[in-house]
């Protein structure tokens, strides 16, 4: 049996977490439920908003239908702080509608990890703030965020 790993393994330091953070921001923007899920533990627990998800498979079903929902989008995260095997950060993704209305939605998630680099509990808080499309800041290509676009500091978010 193999063990699966995703490093950087706890416990963090400043550069390990802010890794890690920027590995789930690459992650989370593919847009790719099943390589997201792969982040996470077997058993990993949620709690997104005000809805509770358990296991990877109920996380590849909750990531399908939110980008079903959630149509371009695009999402920068930012390392707050991390300790031993937790990671504190917040967050904001731009994304619309079908009906063509852009929202960002402004965030926090606790992350707490196991030995082998999975997340095995991710707590998120989450807001939407209605914008029109002239104030959207996220206009890369729609993947990866490149290197030399800004972070969350320096778009004043």
């Amino acid at each position: 049996m193999t063990i699966e790993q995703k490093p950087p393994f706890p416990p963090f330091n400043t550069e390990t977490a802010k890794q890690k953070v920027r590995l789930a921001e690459d992650a989370w923007n593919s847009r790719d439920p099943e390589k997201v899920a792969l982040a996470y533990t077997v058993d990993s627990v949620w709690r997104n908003r005000a809805e509770f998800i358990q296991g990877r498979e109920a996380i590849v079903a909750f990531l399908r239908r939110k980008w079903s929902k959630e149509l371009d989008y695009r999402l920068i995260k930012e390392l707050w702080i991390a300790q031993e095997n937790r990671i504190a950060v917040r967050f904001a993704y731009e994304w619309r509608d079908d009906a063509g209305s852009w929202f960002r939605a402004y965030g926090n998630e606790n992350w707490e990890f196991d030995e082998n680099g999975l997340m095995k509990r991710r707590i998120a808080s989450i807001n939407d703030l209605p914008i029109t499309e002239s104030e959207r800041q996220y206009h890369w290509p729609l993947g990866r965020r490149p290197d030399d676009h800004p972070g969350l500091s320096d778009l004043g978010l």
